[in-house]
Parts: structure tokens; sequence; C-alpha cells
């Protein structure tokens, strides 16, 4: 069997099998997969209510007023979501067996097995990238007749025949050291020994006699003969000398005899030696061991895809994919649902009012209440405000919207439109929701009318009627009630006797000079006359006074123009009146 097609059967064996998979293994990768529901979806509804309650201001009776109300209740509605969960599968490079994540290499480890992906471990005697080779050292090729032109005694890849450079010889024979000022494998690392040679191998510093340090960094002191220099180890980069194995302690990210080589890619820690645990192209720091992922994963070991929706370095950037489009977590790229093209997947295969494999078919969508219809499967999209299968039923009341799937939150009789769910307040009402009533002066539609209400409360939001104060006649509030009359609306008759008035506003009696009470029902007390009885009566020998305009009421035999009686009756009026 091929290699490749081996290799792909199984990373599907791998896919396959992946719901038997243990979290917890550190060769599992998680992804997102798709799938829709139908469910009954809760959410508060508002609702309006108009309770009247007691009030300073009548609205339609002289004791309440309406009180807007906005009472919320739960109401329930069957939607389909699509959602995603996040599935398990073996990370690049492995595939499951028995349950477990085990490196794959692409070429069969013939004698040998598979330690990771793409690595064989050989057993002894054999050699290669596939340990298939036989060939001894120093020889290559198909029947291991070939030599190895490499210097040095350098040994070279059994079947192509590459030199292998060990560090301080230069690729690609070996022949040649590293040039000055340069060491390690492939010669890749400049000497940092303040400009003094260092070992092509080790990068290990060789100081001129004045100097002295792992970089020659300290200077020596001139004696009488030659220099002093202080006794120095040779480990660079933090490494610690162990006298006892004469031999440095590289710290985290450094290896090598001096410290003086990095960490080879995929190791890190105290000299090297932690193997790197990052997936799907992360690459690990060689100081602290963390992953720095590739674009598109997330996670301490980069074992988790980017959330749906998201992609990028960090997963940090936003998709923007056309709905039923998929986006790659690497690039943002996005990957069409069939029958659709573009950067963004929103453009058609299929000319407009076609679909199908061929683009034979004709839509059937209502052109005016339509977006389009699916290229492959010729479903229609509905504008806002519309739904059925051609789109030519308009959203039912109180719904609106794409799929007519909301719900209108308009209160006290406002309208919603089909398409956006704004609200067209009934008479009266304004606000997004139509939960407030107009402001005061105003009212009707939109409360663009202005009230013209004079001696007026309030002006009725809906249809601008006067709410009159005590006193005034319904209408514009502008006529008086009539005598006899009062109170809201003048619906209530005066109580007041003898002639007397009422205060159109109260109902109070105002009464007439002579009289008291409540209702003007009693005379002034003897002694007392005029408005209010007020004032006292003046008479010197009478009984009293009229209580209207106070004259006295002279007894017999006295008499007096105005409210006394000063003196006595002339003889010829006594006689005439005996």
């Amino acid at each position: 069997m091929p290699p490749a097609l081996r290799a792909l059967l199984l990373l599907g064996l791998g896919l396959r099998l992946a719901g038997a998979l243990n979290p917890s293994d550190p060769n599992t990768c998680s992804f997102w997969e798709s799938f829709t529901t139908t469910t009954k979806e809760s959410h508060s509804r508002p609702f309006g209510l108009l309770p009247s309650e007691p009030c300073d201001r009548p609205w339609e009776s002289p004791h309440t007023c309406p009180r807007p109300t906005v009472v919320y209740r739960t109401v329930y509605r069957q939607v389909v979501k699509t959602d995603h969960r996040k599935r398990l599968q073996c990370c690049r490079g492995f595939y499951e067996s028995s349950g477990i994540c085990v490196p794959l290499c692409d070429q069969e480890c013939v004698h040998g097995r598979c330690v990771a992906p793409n690595q064989c471990q050989c057993v002894q005697n054999w050699r290669g990238d596939d340990c298939s080779s036989g060939c001894a050292p120093g020889v290559w090729g198909p029947q291991c007749d070939k030599p190895c032109h490499c210097g040095n005694g350098s040994s070279c890849d059994p079947k192509s025949g590459a030199c292998s450079c060990p560090p301080g010889l230069q690729p690609p024979r070996c022949l040649e050291p590293c040039s000055p000022g340069h060491y390690g494998p492939a010669c890749q690392f400049h000497c940092l020994c303040h400009g003094a040679p260092c070992d092509p191998q080790t990068g290990a510093c060789f100081c001129p006699p004045e100097r002295t340090g792992a970089s020659c960094e300290i200077p020596c002191v001139r004696g009488t003969v030659g220099f002093f220099c202080p006794s120095t180890y040779p480990c660079h980069n933090g490494g610690v000398f162990q006298a006892s194995q004469g031999s440095c302690s590289c710290p985290h990210g450094w290896m090598g005899i001096i410290c003086s080589l990095p960490c080879l890619e995929g190791f890190h820690g105290p000299n090297c030696s932690q193997e790197c645990r990052c997936h799907n192209g992360g690459l690990c720091d060689r100081f602290t061991g963390q992953c720095r992922c590739a674009p598109g994963y997330t996670g301490d070991r980069c074992r988790e895809e980017c959330p749906v929706g998201r992609f990028g370095q960090d997963c940090a950037e936003t998709c923007d994919c056309a709905p039923g489009a998929r986006c790659f977590p690497a690039n943002g790229a996005c990957l069409c649902e069939h029958g659709f093209t573009g950067d963004r997947c929103t453009e058609r295969l299929c000319p407009d009012g076609r679909y199908g494999l061929s683009c034979q078919e004709p839509c059937t969508c209502d052109p005016e209440h339509s977006l389009s219809c699916h290229p492959m499967s010729g479903e229609c999209a509905c504008l806002p405000g519309w739904a059925g299968l051609h789109c030519n039923e308009s959203c039912p009341q109180d719904t609106h919207g794409p799929g007519c799937q909301e719900h209108c939150l308009c209160l006290h009789g406002g309208v919603c439109q089909p398409d956006s769910g704004r609200c067209r307040c009934a008479p009266g009402y304004t606000g997004p929701h139509c939960a407030s009533l107009c402001p005061p002066d105003t009212y009707g539609v939109n409360c663009s009318a202005r009230c013209s209400c004079h001696n007026a409360l309030a002006c009725s939001p809906i249809d601008g009627a006067c709410v009159c104060k005590e006193g005034w006649q319904p209408g514009n509030c502008s006529v008086p009630c009539l005598p006899g009359t009062w109170g809201f609306g003048c619906n209530a008759s005066c109580q007041c006797a003898h002639e007397a008035a009422c205060s159109p506003q109260t109902g109070a009696c105002t009464c007439t000079p002579g009289w008291q009470g409540a209702h003007c029902q009693l005379p002034c007390p003897k002694g007392q006359f005029g408005e209010g009885c007020a004032s006292r009566c003046d008479c010197d020998h009478a009984d009293g006074c009229d209580p209207v305009h106070g004259r006295c009421r002279c007894q017999a035999g006295w008499t007096g123009e105005h409210s006394r009686c000063p003196g006595p009756r002339p003889t010829a009026e006594l006689e005439d009146a005996s």
C-alpha cells in the first residue's frame, strides 16, 4: 500500500473513532462541529396596562387618572437553532489506536518504530528516515555501493548521500571548519568573545593574555611578569560550572559543554532536556516551554481549534463570512456552501432567478419580497417582513423580521412594521415601544397636534379633548358654569337658599345680606345684619333691626329717621296709630 494512502486511511480511522478518545490524552485535539436543534425558547414579552388610580388632575372622571404600566410575561416559541459542540480528534501527526492517539509516520518504519510524527527510531544496524537501509557508515545507495564524500569522517544519508556535518564544519561536504567568528551546527552561530576567536564546535572563547572570562569580558591586571587574571569559569549564558563533573549545568534554553548552544527545535528547559508538547504547528519557547500556537489554534498545548467565528493568531480576529459558510480558523478564508462563491461567499453561482446543478430551474420566489433563492435547493430567502415558501405571505400580526421570527414589542395598541419592527403608536402614545403618553399640551398621532384649551387641567393625549378645571363648561374651557351649577363639567347644582350664589369651582354659597349658614338657610341672629351677619345693630328703644339693611325696629312710642330710635313719636301719630 502506498505510504500516502496508508496515512490517509489512518487519519480517517482517527477521525471516525474520535468519539472514544480520552480528553486527557496529551495528543488529542479539539475541533468545533455544527448541528441543528429544534427547541422551545422562552423570553419575556411586555404587555401594556392602563389601570386607573386616584389623581389630582382627573382624566375621564373627577377622581381617577390612567397610569400606563408595562408588565412582562413569559411566552414560548419553537426555534431551529444552529449550535456548535466541541469534538475530539487525534492531533495532526497522530492517529487513534485502541482509544489513544499514537504518532503517525508517512513512511513506514521498516526496521524500527514511529516515536513521533514522521520520526522513526531504528533498531541496531539500520539507518535512514524509514529505517530501511542496512548500509554501513561511509557508503550509501540502494546497493550500499556508493562511497560518502564527506570530509573529516562525517556520515552521510544512506539514501541520498547528503552529508551530516557535525558542529564546527561547514556544509555541504564537511571539508572546511567554520569561518572565523562562527561556530556550532552548520556554523550558524556568531562567536561572543569580544573580538577574540572561538572554538568552531563549542563556541568556547580563546581569550588573549590581557583578558579572561567566558566571553573574554574581564580585563586582566598587568604584572611584572605578564598578566594576572582572576579565576573564571567557561560557562556561557548563566551556566553554572560543576567542578565535580568538570562541565557546565545549563539554564533553561541552553545546552552544550559551555551552554553556548540554544535548544534544538522541539526542546526546552535546563540543558534542553525537556521535550516540547505543542501541537498543530505550535512552537514552544525554549526557555519556558510555553507554546506559541500557529494561527487558528489556542490552548496551553495548541490542542484547541479557534472558537466558531474567530480566526488567526491567538484567535484574535473575527470571521466575516456569509451565513452558511465556514471560516477557516487559520486565515479567516471562507469555505462556501454549495452554490455560492466569492471572498465572503455572498455571490451566487447561478444567475439571479435560477437554481439547480445546471442553473436551469426557475426560482419561484416573489421577486418583490425575496432576496433570492438558494442556488442549489431553490429555497426562497425572504425579505424581512415576509414568509412562506414563495415569500408571498406577510408576517402574521405581532411578528416581524427575517422569517417573521421576532415578536413585536409595541404597547397600547401600537402596530409594528413587519420588516423593521418599528412601532407605529396609537394616538396618544409615544416612544420606541409606545410605552409613554404624549407630553403635556400635545395629542394625537405622533403627538403632533397642540392642545387648544383654556382654564384646563390637561387635554386628552388621544383626541385633544380638554379636561376643564372646576367651574368651566366642557369644550375648550373658555365659558364659565351657568348660574346655579358648579364643579367639573358644571354637572353639580348649587344648594343655596334665598337667592344666594355659589362658587362655580367649589359650590360654596355666597349668602345675600341677612342670611348665613352653609346653604344660607339661617337668618342673621338678633342684633346682627348685613353680608355674613357681620354688622351689629345700633338701636335704642327698638326690637332689633332689619337683618338685611340694619334699620331699627322701633318700639311703640319711638321713632327715628335712620337706624336709631332717639325720640318719642308725636301725639298725633300716636292717636292715628291707635
